[in-house]
């Protein structure tokens, strides 16, 4: 059993329906790898994640090829003033990644957000935009020339509907490329998208998918363009997601790994941060003094501590 460490931090903003972050950390002979899947997240889905962290601690990661890894600065669903803050405090991010189709968000809403992000990334900036399956075929046909236009043209939406079938619907019936996530880190067949011709791109997640390696196998099978993502972790969950960046063949996109700007606080001294939109790889390890100061209370701890026992048996 690896040594572990647990954390929690504020969000500095309300982000996926959360207004705080926690995981565990698992020390091993390769250092230290992060388990950390949502709480609404049962035994069986939550396996990979461990089989995630079990690999940076005790294996470690593929040999690189590349060092440095071009990322976008994600927008939560926020007002124009609050957006074209993300962006400029984004570390030089060049592409945006804009949250849409939140409850309680009016299109109006999204029209004026896309519109501050384009106003401050400039005239050469990417927009993209995630609904986190929030829309149906009809919603997404009717707002997405809405948005795109707002952007300016977007680079691709992301999970605009759950449906593979609606997904493949939207990509025939429009112009703006289609981005997979849910349909392929939650799917018991991830393949299915592509047969269905249902996405132009693909977004990996490191934790979801059971490691690096098994990422990048999945990436082979598929044979779409890849963008690495975050699942909202600390610097060493992100650390895992830059080294599937750098083991890809091709990294034609900005990847969506400069999430650690979201956590009030981290579990290193010297966070993986984006300098002009690009995060150098490394994997910077926590101390006894950053471990301190990110430290959950005791009932936190003991919740991740319990669910690490049910998990164990369901990852082997």
């Amino acid at each position: 059993m690896p040594a572990t460490e647990c954390y929690r931090t504020p969000l500095r903003t309300r982000f996926r329906g959360l207004s705080s972050r926690d995981g565990l950390l698992l020390r091993g002979d390769a250092g230290w790898g992060e388990f950390s899947p949502f709480w609404d997240y049962d035994e069986q889905e939550s396996s990979a994640w461990l089989r995630a962290a079990r690999e940076a601690a005790d294996i470690g990661w593929p040999a690189p090829l590349r060092t440095s890894i071009p990322v976008n600065v994600t927008v939560p669903a926020v007002g124009p003033a609050l957006a074209r803050a993300h962006v400029a405090a984004a570390g030089g991010c060049a592409t945006a990644k804009v949250k849409v189709a939140e409850p309680g968000d009016d299109l109006g809403v999204e029209l004026a957000r896309l519109e501050a992000v384009r106003d401050a990334l400039g005239p050469h900036g990417k927009i993209r935009i995630d609904a986190n399956a929030g829309w149906d075929l009809d919603e997404a046909l009717a707002r997405l020339p809405l948005l795109d236009r707002a952007a300016g043209g977007l680079e691709y939406v992301e999970q605009p509907c759950a449906d593979t079938a609606d997904l493949a619907a939207l990509r025939r019936r429009q112009h703006v490329r289609v981005a997979a996530d849910e349909s392929v880190r939650r799917a018991e067949d991830p393949l299915a998208v592509v047969r269905a011709e249902a996405a132009d791109v693909v977004v990996m997640k490191v934790q979801p998918l059971g490691g690096v390696r098994a990422s990048l196998e999945l990436a082979e099978r598929m044979g779409l363009p890849v963008v690495v993502s975050s699942a909202l972790e600390s610097s060493v969950g992100i650390a895992a997601g830059l080294a599937l960046a750098a083991a890809l063949p091709e990294l034609p996109y900005a990847c969506g790994l400069a999430t650690v700007q979201l956590l009030v606080r981290d579990v290193v001294e010297d966070p993986l941060l984006p300098v002009d939109g690009a995060i150098e790889l490394r994997r910077p390890e926590p101390t006894a003094a950053s471990l301190a100061a990110a430290a959950a209370d005791a009932f936190t701890a003991r919740r991740w501590h319990d669910r690490l026992a049910r998990v164990e048996p369901v990852s082997r």
